[in-house]
């Protein structure tokens, strides 16, 4: 079984992502947008937890009134220079106050996982060529963060007292 990082722990991902014209398998399963607006009474009749993959060009109001039954969601980063993907984690926790799980798909790689925990992401599935041991080190690369943000709502100098 394939391992992903969440909540800094290296742990077995029980998750299977299904394509649009698959058959949906037993246990929790992460959807397309598309699968997810046209299956969406079949796939929570199913008594299994559910996640929906959102591109980072999708507009995460378009799910909102879905997020209480949506166990996870999955926001894509297609290349590593395309961070859309930190914003719609943002608005997920800080608008929509969404307590499930935000993972981190794609071109993920270590040097983003520090700022993708700020922005409000728990769980990154890495590149296969990358080593989930070694990712697990960018979280202590910073002591502290000045700004607020997903992870710390408040600035550094309102904390420090």
């Amino acid at each position: 079984m394939p391992s992903v990082i969440k909540n800094r722990q290296i742990v077995e991902d029980s998750w299977q992502f299904v394509a649009d014209d698959a058959e949906l398998p037993t246990g929790p399963v992460i959807v397309s947008l598309a699968r997810w607006r046209q299956e969406r009474a079949t796939l929570l009749e199913r008594g299994a937890p559910v996640g929906v993959r959102l591109p980072n060009t999708a507009d995460v109001a378009d799910v909102a009134a879905d997020l209480p039954v949506l166990a996870l969601v999955a926001l894509e980063f297609p290349k590593f220079a395309d961070g859309r993907a930190y914003s719609q984690a943002r608005l997920l926790r800080e608008r929509y106050s969404y307590p499930g799980e935000i993972r981190a798909t794609g071109d993920v790689l270590r040097d983003q996982l520090f700022f993708m925990i700020r922005s409000g992401f728990d769980a990154f599935e890495l590149r296969a060529d990358r080593s989930p041991e070694d990712a697990l080190k960018a979280f202590n690369d910073f002591s502290e963060s000045y700004q607020p943000a997903a992870d710390q709502p408040l600035p550094l100098y309102r904390r420090k007292r």
